[in-house]
């Protein structure tokens, strides 16, 4: 879907393949930030969230950067390829390789024109690499990390 915001047009893609299962807003409606948009075979896209200015007065936190995976190695049979779903930086990663993941966890966020997109885990297993640095300026479709 194409959803406007502050003047501009956002493309919002889908995190996963998937049947359409519901789409709860209809053209023309205005959204609040984390709004439901669609559900995908069980998977919510939400509208994302604006980026949150750090105060002047205090530096903004930084995270560690997420732990760099040995060379990429091609998927095996079962994996899950996460991508990203538009061009963007790396902003911060809310889980580690070795950790469990289920559907719909956020496993990072993303800053793409001025506002922070969630990626969104469309399935259950291990974080078995992330193949991208905090950050890092990414293309659409970059392979974040892989899911087994």
């Amino acid at each position: 879907m194409v959803m406007e915001a502050m003047k501009m047009e956002n493309e919002i893609y889908a995190p996963c393949d998937g049947v359409i299962s519901s789409i709860p807003v209809s053209q023309g409606q205005q959204l609040q930030a984390g709004d439901l948009l669609v559900t995908i075979g069980g998977v919510a896209v939400a509208a994302p969230q604006p980026v949150q200015a750090a105060p002047a007065a205090e530096p903004a936190p930084q995270a560690a950067p997420a732990p760099q995976a040995a060379p990429v190695a091609a998927p095996s049979a079962g994996d899950t390829e996460i991508k990203a779903p538009m061009p963007g930086l790396a902003l911060r990663f809310e889980v580690k390789v070795g950790d469990q993941v289920q559907p719909d966890q956020v496993l990072m966020v993303m800053e793409a024109m001025k506002m922070e997109n969630e990626i969104y885990s469309p399935c259950a297993g291990t974080v078995k690499q992330i193949l991208v640095n905090q950050g890092d300026q990414l293309s659409a479709d970059t392979v974040l990390m892989i899911i087994g």
